[in-house]
């Protein structure tokens, strides 16, 4: 039986005080299944200017062999709140940045101040979608000489691994809830947790030892 039969029958068979009961159970605890193909991003966005396609990424930036290279997004709550989320492709490695409001001047200054934190080894590019907060990616690459390549409209899996940490990030900011209560300091204890976690896809290792050891690589 796959997943995706447990889950329809759990979403269009169930109903009532069982659903409910089944749902607190899931991770993202969302009442409706949607299509991993369904997305609102990038319904009238993508008029970025002097933005830089996905399509024009180098290879070294498509390959999860070589560290350095970030997908990042926002994750939005209540109240207009928002918090940026940073992976390393190569490690899953999370850093997650306290938004004011999502203005583009707001975002960029948190990812300027982001990448200051890391050696330039380790910050070579940075995959963004096309959202507004977009406006002033060039004021980005100018201070930190990160380039950022924007996905193309409706193609959230081109930053796949974002998509997925997001995912797992709404265990401890579920949707609906203010995003501005949380402290950075907080936020920096869930991004913890999380790169603690030992994944799969990283052959039980977690990406803070991943991200660590490329670390050490660099001296």
């Amino acid at each position: 039986m796959s997943h995706e039969t447990i889950y329809k029958t759990l979403y269009i068979q169930t109903r009532g005080a069982l659903k409910k009961e089944l749902v607190k159970y899931l991770r993202t605890q969302r009442v409706k299944r949607r299509s991993k193909h369904s997305s609102r991003k990038g319904l009238g966005q993508g008029k970025i200017v002097d933005a830089v396609p996905i399509s024009e990424r180098p290879p070294s930036a498509r390959d999860r062999a070589i560290p350095g290279h970030w997908e990042g997004d926002l994750i939005e709550g209540s109240n207009n709140s928002y918090v940026a989320t940073l992976v390393e492709r190569h490690s899953r490695y999370v850093m997650l940045a306290r938004l004011a409001d999502k203005k583009s001047a707001t975002v960029i200054a948190a990812l300027i101040k982001q990448s200051k934190k890391l050696p330039s080894e380790l910050y070579k590019s940075l995959t963004w979608d096309r959202g507004c907060e977009m406006n002033d990616h060039k004021v980005f690459t100018i201070a930190t000489d990160i380039q950022i390549y924007l996905c193309d409209p409706q193609s959230p899996w081109q930053r796949g691994s974002n998509e997925n940490t997001n995912r797992l990030l709404r265990q401890y900011l579920p949707k609906g809830t203010d995003l501005s209560i949380h402290s950075q300091a907080k936020l920096n204890a869930i991004a913890r947790q999380l790169n603690e976690r030992p994944r799969k896809t990283l052959d039980y290792e977690s990406p803070a030892e991943r991200f660590n050891r490329c670390v050490a690589a660099i001296g």
